[in-house]
């Protein structure tokens, strides 16, 4: 098992092969495809929603000005994409009752 508080594509495997009984291989081999296909849609610009958990959202952010904290000096920050991940209600929920 990973390290207290990092879940692992060897995890899911792992909770796969016991919940659903498939191979550990066969485990491993869904979870990269499960993973691969968000991947592709994301690539190709597409927000990723699964309902209960959360939604991946890409951004476009514009060009701004920043400033080199230790020296002061100002330097311009292209405009690039970011990934954003916005957890459900329910996750939400869980979360903070976990807590």
């Amino acid at each position: 098992m990973a390290p207290a508080g990092t879940l692992t594509r060897a995890d899911l495997a792992e909770a796969l092969h016991h919940q659903v009984g498939l191979s550990r291989a066969d485990s491993a081999k869904l979870v990269e495809q499960v993973l691969g296909h968000m991947c592709d849609a994301l690539a190709k610009g597409e927000n990723v929603k699964i309902s209960g958990f959360g939604t991946f959202v890409l951004r476009d952010k514009g060009e701004r000005v920043g400033r080199n904290p230790k020296t002061g000096i100002e330097v311009p920050i292209a405009p690039r994409r970011v990934l954003t991940f916005r957890a459900s209600q329910m996750m939400r929920d869980r979360i903070v009752s976990a807590g």
